[in-house]
């Protein structure tokens, strides 16, 4: 009973908020009503907490806010006294990937051998399917050149850990996702340079060497420095794999609200369009890695997988990378967007797909 009239309260309260939001953006007290949407957001958040089926939502209700706060209060997240916020860009994906380390082990490559097929076809369509349909947006879109590379470095940013989680609530092949991500991850430094060259040279100018080096800089190293760290301190530092997620989390957040902040120009004079760009790639990348899976005869769990894996990428690692060429303000948008963009949706299909547990789930791949 008490937990209903909290959760009574919770909606009530959020409610209240959002319709007083609109009545102030109808007034035109646009500037004004910033404490409102972001309070919502977070009311929403912890309404969404005390309910165990909207759980999941939480993280993603809270990205919506920083990005409200990141919209309406720019000026506290560019810069502090001489130092500009987007120096923290590199340092948290570089943690975010250690992190990433710490959790792999050689047995996250032994799977390579088990299942070769489902890994190379998942490996295979991230990096077709997404950069290719980035590219074809980006073309069609007719927007600044540097904001359109930004729907091309995104599709070109192979799936990161949110992938694993997702395929886990939907019941599909976690052991093919976490490999696929390992591998596609481990591959993003040699590729990805290659694909912005190909793909978004005609939007800007591309340093192949100069951007490799920096990814490397970026994923090779600190996940090498987390495999390293796991093989010696495994099981001795038990208070560290419980922190490193909520500091991932934590350094997600930080980067979205710092990159909204950097580019809120921009995203003001185009945002609507670029949000519709970048939510047609996110749910193209799940409809054809389905069924570029479902081609080659994969079974529905691992096709499941693979559609998750191509429409969820990284967004961090394609924030710092639009940071380390200067282009944070720009380059940085589509990224920005499609992190929280792709947890809606990733969470809502897996949703979908949990309460419709795969029929040849036990059947081998063909």
């Amino acid at each position: 009973m008490k937990k209903n009239l909290i959760n009574k309260l919770f909606i009530g309260i959020a409610i209240l908020l959002l319709i007083a939001f609109v009545i102030m953006i109808s007034l035109g007290m646009i500037a004004q009503s910033g404490p409102l949407l972001i309070s919502f957001f977070i009311v929403l958040a912890m309404f969404f907490y005390t309910i165990k089926a909207l759980r999941g939502f939480v993280y993603t209700i809270m990205i919506f806010g920083v990005v409200a706060m990141g919209m309406y209060y720019p000026q506290y997240f560019i810069e502090i006294g001489d130092f500009k916020l987007t120096g923290l860009i590199t340092p948290l994906i570089q943690i975010i990937m250690f992190g990433m380390g710490t959790s792999m082990s050689t047995k996250d490559f032994i799977s390579v051998f088990k299942t070769p097929k489902g890994v190379f076809i998942g490996v295979t369509a991230q990096f077709i399917i997404m950069p290719i349909s980035g590219f074809m947006l980006a073309w069609i879109s007719d927007l600044p050149p540097e904001i359109a590379a930004g729907i091309v470095l995104i599709g070109c940013s192979p799936s990161g850990m949110a992938s694993n989680v997702m395929a886990y609530l939907a019941k599909a092949n976690l052991a093919l996702s976490l490999t696929i991500t390992s591998i596609a991850t481990l591959l993003a430094p040699f590729v990805t340079p290659l694909l912005m060259k190909l793909l978004a040279g005609e939007f800007i100018e591309v340093d192949v060497l100069s951007m490799m080096w920096g990814i490397v800089k970026m994923i090779i190293i600190p996940i090498g420095a987390g495999l390293l760290f796991n093989k010696i301190f495994r099981g001795k530092t038990k208070w560290l794999d419980k922190a490193l997620p909520i500091v991932s989390m934590l350094g997600i957040a930080l980067i979205i609200i710092v990159i909204t902040a950097a580019g809120r120009d921009s995203l003001l004079e185009i945002g609507l369009l670029l949000i519709v760009l970048v939510l047609l790639h996110n749910l193209f990348g799940y409809i054809m890695g389905y069924w570029y899976a479902r081609g080659f005869k994969l079974s529905e769990s691992d096709a499941r997988t693979i559609a998750i894996e191509v429409g969820m990428q990284n967004g961090g690692l394609a924030s710092a990378i639009a940071h380390s060429v200067g282009k944070i303000a720009t380059m940085g948008l589509a990224p920005a967007i499609f992190g929280p963009l792709m947890n809606v949706t990733g969470s809502i299909l897996a949703s979908y797909w949990h309460k419709r547990p795969p029929l040849d789930v036990n059947e081998e791949n063909e």
